[in-house]
């Protein structure tokens, strides 16, 4: 068992696990929002630096399945149609990742909370955000998902709402998302590997979240063949409302 697990309770140990398995579901259903949920949740029952550690390898690992679910080559393809995207969101990923020990926690669970928030309540309404369409809207919204996946591991939002405005069909919207954020959770990793936050003790217990994070992936995907994906989607935009709110009320009572 990893030595931080030592420090943990046995009731924090299975809501650590319960809350990986949660956001392994959702993102099987909906093909996001295993970041902001493991950040949420997991920071709800340990430190918040901890909690942005626990997700990093879960997030890897999944987006790898989800990107290569249809083959190699279609996962190729998506990568050169969004490049344009991935290059903007990349260069602000790595750029804000080393922003993270000289910002305060409490402002950066303020900023993500704000913006998971607007974010879910504008694709519940079901206006279709008007961005995303040509290289302006392509650079505001990949800095805008680099930025905060820099700063929080979270960068699904955002990316939901670009692939949204370009009326990407379901099952390439799930591929596209599992490359976009492969890639920005690969980067994710190396820029935490120099902030601080992924150590050797952090890794191992951000390796102990893939066991339930993968099973509850397998579960979700099954769960998203057999029912109504926009009823589902609207069930996840509600979690995503919850999980922003929590994180606003932690940055306001912190």
């Amino acid at each position: 068992m990893d030595p931080l697990l030592f420090h943990f309770d046995t009731l924090t140990i299975i809501l650590v696990f319960m809350v990986a398995l949660f956001a392994g579901i959702v993102k099987g259903i909906v093909g996001f929002a295993m970041p902001t949920i493991l950040i949420s949740g997991l920071s709800m029952v340990i430190s918040p630096d901890l909690a942005l550690a626990g997700l990093l390898l879960p997030t890897l690992f999944t987006n790898g399945v989800q990107a290569l679910g249809q083959g190699i080559n279609a996962a190729r393809a998506s990568l050169i149609k969004f490049k344009g995207f991935l290059i903007v969101g990349a260069i602000f990923l790595l750029a804000s990742s080393q922003l993270v020990p000289l910002i305060p926690m409490d402002m950066m669970f303020g900023y993500l909370g704000v913006l998971v928030v607007t974010l879910s309540l504008i694709q519940m309404s079901g206006w279709q955000i008007p961005v995303g369409k040509g290289r302006l809207g392509t650079i505001i919204m990949g800095a805008i998902a680099g930025f905060t996946g820099g700063l929080s591991g979270v960068w699904g939002p955002p990316t939901v709402a670009y692939l949204t405005a370009l009326n990407t069909e379901k099952s390439e919207q799930i591929r596209v998302q599992g490359v976009i954020y492969g890639l920005g959770a690969v980067l994710l990793v190396l820029a935490h590997m120099t902030s601080g936050i992924l150590t050797k003790s952090t890794a191992i217990f951000s390796a102990s979240l893939l066991g339930p994070a993968l099973v509850g992936l397998y579960v979700g995907s099954r769960i998203r063949n057999r029912i109504d994906q926009r009823r589902f989607k609207l069930a996840t935009l509600a979690v995503l409302f919850i999980a922003g709110c929590n994180l606003i009320r932690r940055a306001w009572f912190a």
